[in-house]
């Protein structure tokens, strides 16, 4: 990303975002760029707390890779919040709001299906399983299990719905960045991914809070979440690898000195428990 402030005509100034899909991004997808900024006019439309898109360049002309112009948006993530109460239920209404826009209805058709990505993380089984993260066990509940049948319609997911992607200001929600990887399918997914992000964040008693407001919004299926939970888990391990301390540094600057790899590893290790003892019981 990169920030420019625009001096206009008139002498005001605006602050834009420029945004360039990495090399891995486009290959996978090489309309990274024309996607993303499809999506953000449609939520835009919506209503959704999105940047305004403001210019699109496929050919990449000036960065040399396709590029999108996006509103700034005044705000910042907050991993400090004041009123973690307040804090959870915004966060809830948020995705749940995202999740009420029914795949079928709007012509989404050009996102990719949700199902396809995770399938790359279930089926295929690295040379080296972190076993200290029970990657090993996962996949093996995983891959026994898959495809999960989908109990609930398919939704616009945002893929990265973590408080790193929530901007806030004066203790309000005012957008929901990084729309790179929005795909379609169950919302169990996205749901799923902001549970363990809000618990080795935030801790337990948040990500019950948070999990309470959302079913409460958007009442869904969730027969499934114990394996979308095992899912999310993996998906943690193959994003850290071994460096969950760097993930734990990241927090330093937001004075959050209590986030530690020690207590990652501990709410990884409840997250991961629950959800197994959900499906044994089942």
């Amino acid at each position: 990303m990169t920030a420019l402030e625009i001096e206009r005509p008139d002498g005001q100034t605006s602050r834009m975002i420029v945004r360039r899909p990495g090399a891995a991004t486009l290959k996978q997808n090489p309309h990274a760029a024309q996607d993303e900024f499809r999506l953000l006019q449609m939520t835009q439309s919506l209503g959704l707390a999105t940047p305004a898109p403001y210019y699109l360049d496929p050919s990449g002309r000036i960065f040399a890779t396709p590029y999108l112009v996006v509103e700034y948006i005044e705000g910042k993530p907050e991993f400090t919040p004041a009123h973690l109460a307040d804090f959870m239920l915004q966060t809830a209404t948020h995705l749940a709001s995202i999740h009420r826009i029914d795949g079928s209805r709007l012509d989404l058709s050009f996102l990719p299906k949700q199902a396809q990505g995770f399938a790359g993380y279930v089926g295929e089984r690295p040379t080296n399983v972190d076993d200290s993260l029970d990657e090993g066990h996962i996949r093996d509940t995983l891959q026994a299990a898959w495809p999960f049948p989908q109990c609930n319609t398919s939704v616009l997911l945002h893929g990265d719905f973590w408080p790193g992607n929530l901007l806030w200001r004066d203790d309000r929600l005012v957008a929901v960045i990084d729309w790179e990887d929005a795909t379609l399918g169950d919302p169990l997914t996205d749901f799923a991914i902001s549970r363990l992000d809000i618990l080795w964040i935030f801790g337990i008693d948040a990500m019950n809070a948070f999990t309470h407001h959302y079913t409460s919004l958007l009442p869904i299926d969730d027969t499934n979440l114990p394996y979308w939970d095992l899912c999310a888990a993996l998906r943690l391990v193959r994003l850290a690898g071994s460096d969950l301390a760097g993930w734990a540094a990241f927090f330093a600057p937001y004075g959050r000195y209590d986030i530690t790899e020690r207590t990652i590893r501990d709410h990884y290790r409840y997250f991961i428990t629950q959800a197994f003892e959900k499906l044994a019981v089942e």
